[in-house]
């Protein structure tokens, strides 16, 4: 859409017409607008937008209502709205993401929690007690934080090779009132021993593939998305597993496509589906 088109097509934030501001009104054209820019089920995101603005859940939103929405209010929609439009995820525009039970915080310095990752903490949550985890590109510290949420008896620790989603993690941790031990680290942290499980969600996307795949996923740093994947994909996930000790366990997201090469690179392992039925996660252990 065009500058022009664009700025014919925003919320009136200045209109005195009761048309302009109502929750009816500025919902439709969210809807519609989010809509244009090729997003599906616009109307539920719009819904969560503008219900967001207005401090309540989409299911109280009162469409048929005439009340007027505060200039406060549509201009946050009228910004959040664009923001979509301009296929930034949700998750960003929002701050934050279910993942299991947690409401996990996001920003542009971390990948946002999927559905289909929290596979990994499946995983994680059939260890025996007492049993040592260590998760490698922990981003916003979901997944670890997720399995200490969920099994308090577990030694959970955590390392990103980036300073800014440590820090990212680390809030997370703090906002939940969980006590996270994670550091900046490539791949496994030199002092790690005893290691029951190690846990991974690695850049697994190419530098080609990526531009197959939604928009949004190039709203998410780079280095968590391609990193140094190679032609296959799997070049951040071999590395992690040339490093890691012979026969630690290991637990590993990686794309759809990935499963038979998977346990190739594992010993006896294991091919897990996600909820859509896709090869998502390998259970194995290093060579």
């Amino acid at each position: 859409m065009g500058e022009d088109a664009g700025s014919m097509a925003a919320i009136d934030v200045t209109s005195e017409g009761p048309s302009a501001r109502t929750v009816g009104a500025i919902l439709d054209d969210a809807a519609e607008r989010i809509a244009a820019a090729g997003v599906e089920d616009a109307r539920t995101e719009a819904e969560i937008l503008v219900a967001d603005a207005l401090g309540v859940a989409p299911s109280e939103l009162s469409v048929e209502s005439a009340g007027e929405v505060g200039t406060d209010a549509a201009a946050k929609i009228e910004g959040n709205v664009q923001r979509r439009v301009e296929r930034e995820p949700m998750a960003y525009i929002l701050g934050r993401a279910p993942f299991r039970k947690l409401e996990i915080h996001v920003d542009e310095r971390v990948l946002w929690p999927r559905r289909e990752t929290e596979l990994l903490v499946e995983v994680g949550t059939q260890l025996p007690e007492g049993a040592r985890v260590h998760e490698v590109g922990t981003g916003s510290g979901a997944i670890a934080l997720a399995l200490m949420s969920e099994r308090p008896d577990l030694k959970v620790t955590a390392s990103d090779l980036s300073p800014e989603a440590v820090e990212a993690a680390r809030e997370n941790a703090e906002r939940l009132g969980l006590e996270l031990d994670v550091r900046v680290a490539t791949g496994l942290p030199d002092d790690l021993e005893g290691v029951d499980l190690v846990i991974a969600n690695l850049p697994y996307v190419t530098d080609e593939t990526i531009f197959e795949r939604s928009p949004e996923i190039q709203k998410e740093p780079r280095v968590a998305v391609t990193g140094a994947c190679g032609e296959d994909g799997l070049g951040v996930i071999r590395g992690l597993i040339a490093e890691t000790p012979s026969g630690w366990k290991m637990a590993m997201e990686h794309d759809t496509h990935h499963g038979p090469a998977m346990r190739e690179l594992l010993r006896d392992a294991t091919t897990l589906q996600d909820y859509e039925g896709d090869d998502r996660v390998t259970v194995g252990y290093a060579p």
